[in-house]
């Protein structure tokens, strides 16, 4: 079986108050950086086959972290784990966000939703890519592979729900918080779903067997 450790990215300074989506040059601040140092620790026992992650700077700052010193991997990026396509939403405060009709749909309906504008994504084309980009790490890098993801809150969840079998109208049940270690593992007949929104304790169950 193939293990994916799920790691959302750690703080920035817009994290919270505002949807950052795809805002360019958007790095980890102090709190975050002190975030990806310490999953970066609690991980290092971890022997990863990979270390992928989403393409925005937020998680390339987190990945890094994760992938120092650790000889004979480079960092490998994977466009379809990226954060949704917000399209007019990105980089405006959540408070507003939240008076807007589309933003009861989003909570209580979001396999319905596309995101405004000519930028917008599906919420449920979010899921297929980032479900189909798990799966073909999974198969390239093979069942005796423990890999890790570097992506973002909705993304992780949209995963999650996908390995549970909920559909994506339930996803929002999900709480993935920054630099949270989320684990899946994939078998011929189905996911395991090992740990979700972990933010602490050991990782030794997630070292592979001595063969």
């Amino acid at each position: 079986m193939t293990t994916v450790v799920l790691v959302r990215h750690g703080l920035t300074h817009l994290t919270g108050p505002v949807l950052a989506g795809w805002t360019p040059d958007l790095h980890l601040d102090e709190r975050g950086t002190a975030q990806a140092e310490a999953v970066a620790e609690r991980l290092r026992p971890v022997p990863f086959t990979a270390v992928v992650s989403s393409p925005l700077d937020r998680c390339l700052d987190t990945a890094g972290h994760v992938l120092a010193g650790r000889d004979g991997l480079a960092l490998q990026v994977e466009d379809r784990l990226g954060e949704c396509r917000y399209g007019d939403w990105t980089g405006r405060p959540i408070k507003e966000l939240a008076k807007d009709p589309l933003w009861k749909v989003v909570q209580n309906h979001p396999s319905a939703v596309v995101f405004p504008g000519p930028e917008g994504e599906a919420l449920a084309h979010t899921q297929a890519r980032a479900v189909a980009a798990v799966r073909d790490w999974n198969a390239r890098l093979g069942p005796d592979a423990t890999w890790l993801a570097c992506s973002h809150g909705d993304v992780i969840k949209a995963v999650v729900a996908d390995a549970m079998g909920l559909h994506l109208d339930q996803f929002q049940r999900i709480v993935i918080d920054p630099c949270s270690v989320t684990v899946i593992r994939y078998t011929e007949l189905r996911p395991f779903v090992v740990r979700v929104n972990d933010t602490g304790g050991g990782v030794a169950d997630l070292v592979p067997p001595a063969r």
